[in-house]
């Protein structure tokens, strides 16, 4: 019996992708190199990133460092989705960040935060998947997940890193992140860039791209803020 269709779009930023013809023939294969790459869990434990997707697809989301007020409310938002609807679709949710392993339990009480979650460190995979350093200058339109303002916002984080038991930035401030849909295997579906701190992918669109029910996400969040 013929594969499904998988979905194979790239898009960078907020333009139409182009079209992609569908098929097995059109899964672009994850560099072997790349998926041996360790990640780190929250105990320190090095786990391959290919492990992470090799039995079924897998939505991926890099995000800039854990100091980051956009990225806290992001993942505040993907806390939200229920484990059943990816259960139902067959799908893991997975947050890397480029952080000590030291933050990542802090981290995930800030947000609720309870799906999969890995630091990388050294940015080896940031790097070798094409994530941006610096911001572009580009019109990202409003998130639907950001509630706070610049000003607020960075005020929450600065406190969080001067108040935090160990004083870093929680991964390099430079560094962006971006969304991947993976696996079975080593087979990318969809992979986007994030070019700035706001160019973020609205998480039902991911969603819907993977078969995962959407998601309500005007209700907020019962997380720690500071």
């Amino acid at each position: 019996m013929a594969a499904p269709a998988p979905v194979t779009r790239q898009v960078s930023g907020h333009a139409a992708p182009a079209p992609v013809p569908s098929g097995p023939a059109s899964w672009q294969p994850l560099a072997a190199a790349v998926a041996e790459l360790p990640v780190l869990d929250a105990s320190g434990r090095p786990v391959l990133f290919g492990e992470l997707f090799r039995e079924r697809r897998a939505i991926v989301v890099f995000v800039r460092h854990f100091l980051c007020y956009i990225c806290k409310e992001y993942v505040e938002d993907l806390a939200k989705i229920p484990k059943s609807f990816l259960q139902e679709a067959n799908v893991t949710l997975i947050v890397i960040g480029q952080s000590s392993y030291h933050h990542i339990e802090a981290f995930c009480k800030l947000t609720g935060y309870s799906h999969e979650i890995y630091v990388d460190p050294e940015r080896e995979i940031y790097k070798r998947l094409g994530m941006k350093r610096g911001e572009e200058i580009a019109s990202s339109g409003q998130s639907p997940h950001v509630k706070s303002n610049i000003l607020s916002g960075s005020i929450r984080s600065l406190w969080r890193a001067v108040t935090g038991p160990l004083f870093d930035f929680q991964g390099d401030p430079a560094q962006q992140g971006g969304t991947l849909i993976l696996g079975p295997g080593n087979n990318i579906h969809f992979i986007h860039h994030d070019r700035n701190r706001l160019d973020h992918k609205p998480i039902n669109s991911v969603l819907q791209l993977v078969g995962v029910q959407h998601v309500d996400f005007t209700s907020r969040p019962s997380v720690i803020h500071v």
